[in-house]
């Protein structure tokens, strides 16, 4: 019981952090660096809404109740990638992530659900080996949720010292770090270019 706990935590940490797959990652990083350290808790909820979106879509899809064209999610996840890098572009030092609290949330909500659906194929062939797939669910979203925080944690912990120690502006590291991740989003949005 406690193995199978174990295995299925690790595999939403490692789904997370591997590193073929670095668009969850990517995400992530865009969400992070508007904030610092004291915001921890809007940084939280935020990751916890993108932990909620994604979760839905596993529910969804391992009971069947929906199904969804793999080839228009694998478009559309660096899309949702890069409309927050542009978003933080656009917004850097002017500070409306504090403003407009409710459009972010919704937004990440709405992004978890579709990041999740790209997972859903996969979740679903694991789901159908397990009698408890709502035990399942649980323990892979504890992993991704312990490996979102672990990525968060760096994320702040970088922004700190290049704002501290290397007197980096919070809306110069924005858009450093949202001009790389555009440009890393484009080629795989190009790559999945379904239309």
């Amino acid at each position: 019981m406690l193995e199978n706990f174990w295995f299925n935590v690790q595999y939403g940490i490692n789904h997370v952090l591997d590193i073929n797959a670095y668009d969850h990652v990517l995400f992530l990083i865009v969400l992070t660096i508007p904030y610092l350290f004291k915001d921890w808790k809007r940084v939280f909820l935020l990751v916890s809404t993108f932990t909620i979106g994604h979760t839905v879509s596993l529910v969804l899809a391992a009971y069947d109740i929906v199904s969804v064209n793999g080839r228009l999610i694998e478009f559309l996840i660096p899309v949702t990638i890069l409309i927050v890098a542009v978003f933080n572009v656009f917004t850097a030092g002017k500070g409306p992530q504090k403003s407009k609290v409710g459009v972010l949330f919704f937004s990440t909500l709405f992004f978890g659900l579709i990041h999740g659906l790209g997972f859903a194929r996969e979740f679903h062939m694991l789901a159908g080996k397990t009698d408890s797939k709502l035990a399942l669910l649980v323990e892979f979203a504890l992993g991704i949720e312990i490996s979102q925080i672990i990525i968060v944690f760096c994320v702040l912990f970088l922004g700190y010292i290049m704002q501290t120690i290397f007197r980096f502006s919070r809306r110069d590291w924005m858009m450093v770090i949202s001009a790389i991740v555009v440009g890393l989003v484009i080629p795989m949005i190009m790559g999945r270019w379904i239309f």
